[in-house]
């Protein structure tokens, strides 16, 4: 007992001195622009940090850049609907969840060529690789559940009901996986294995959760919120543990465990905010970024902490038009560019 006292008293304390002695949050700025161009929206953006590659959603087809030289070098024709990519970094396959067709286009990341086409659920949006159990998670927007594909096999292994409106997922690398329910603010905990939901934890005060990120050292999960708020969650206990405050329109999250940052983008802020992990419990706000109206999705890097925006120049509201809460004016034609955010 005196033993374990003394561990605890001696953790509080490496912490509070971590809290003390941690150097200032880098500034976050805008480095450059990567004009685009193109016709179509996006969603989800996946970066992949080994090839300095980014994979853009845009809408019927998905691009890939070369972040190394700001050069668009490929395109993966024929994902109707898509809106995100998962990556099989060792095995050099991805996936795309193609919510026109319902389906999963796999493909070949050196070739960008179609190696199997795959049915899932109704209307699947986000999607995860899961290196764990070696499966493709998509979520299934329609029909509120998450298929399970075998990635090596590319066959659908299970369904499982998830209770609500699916949003993006993150994975612990070890068996589980979690994602947020957007119309019942819970985080459904699932066995990549067994596909069974093992916990549901609300997330309350946090209220239309989407983007989520992993902090997989202090077991930590991040969730964007529509009333203005990330939600920090202990997916040990299940127990929300902060709430910071982030801009308006949030659709993704991101963490950084190099610098032990939290980043929220706020699409109809037009911000980019910066979070600091001083404890697994203590998260401040450093910095709020200025960045595009529109800019709500991104990727980050981890190996050079760089932040990647999408977003585009709209035209005017039609007078007397208010958009909702998901809706986007009309875009300026081949205007669509990839900003990129650094300290």
């Amino acid at each position: 007992m005196k033993l374990t006292v003394v561990l605890l008293a001696l953790a509080s304390l490496c912490w509070s001195l971590a809290a003390v002695a941690a150097p200032a949050a880098p500034s976050y700025h805008r480095l450059r622009v990567i004009a685009v161009g193109g016709d179509g929206g996006w969603d989800y953006l996946t970066m992949d940090s080994a090839a300095q590659r980014l994979y853009v959603s845009r809408g019927t087809h998905t691009q890939v850049i070369d972040v190394k030289h700001d050069k668009l070098v490929g395109d993966l024709a024929d994902t109707p609907g898509v809106h995100g990519i998962a990556l099989d970094v060792k095995h050099h396959h991805g996936f795309t969840s193609n919510g026109g067709d319902n389906t999963v286009t796999v493909f070949d990341t050196r070739t960008l060529k179609q190696i199997a086409r795959v049915k899932v659920g109704s209307r699947p949006d986000a999607i995860i690789f899961d290196p764990a159990a070696r499966r493709v998670f998509t979520f299934n927007a329609e029909s509120k559940d998450t298929t399970a594909v075998d990635a090596t096999t590319y066959k659908v292994v299970g369904t499982t009901a998830l209770g609500g409106k699916p949003e993006f997922p993150t994975v612990d690398e070890c068996g589980h996986l979690f994602v947020n329910i957007e119309d019942t603010n819970e985080i459904v905990a699932l066995d990549t294995q067994t596909l069974k939901a093992e916990h549901r934890w609300s997330i309350a005060p946090g209220d239309s959760p989407s983007g989520q990120a992993i902090d997989r050292v202090h077991h930590r999960l991040f969730s964007v919120c529509g009333n203005g708020m990330m939600v920090v969650l202990d997916y040990d206990t299940g127990k929300v543990v902060a709430t910071p405050a982030i801009g308006n329109g949030p659709d993704a999250a991101a963490y950084d465990p190099g610098l032990g940052l939290a980043f929220s983008s706020n699409g109809r802020d037009g911000t980019l905010t910066v979070i600091r992990e001083t404890t697994p419990n203590t998260f401040t706000v450093v910095a709020t970024v200025p960045t595009q109206m529109g800019s709500r999705t991104m990727a980050l890097d981890p190996k050079t902490h760089r932040i990647y925006l999408a977003s585009a120049r709209f035209l005017p509201q039609p007078a007397g038009e208010t958009p909702g809460p998901r809706h986007r004016p009309n875009m300026e034609p081949g205007s669509f560019a990839i900003l990129v955010y650094g300290p």
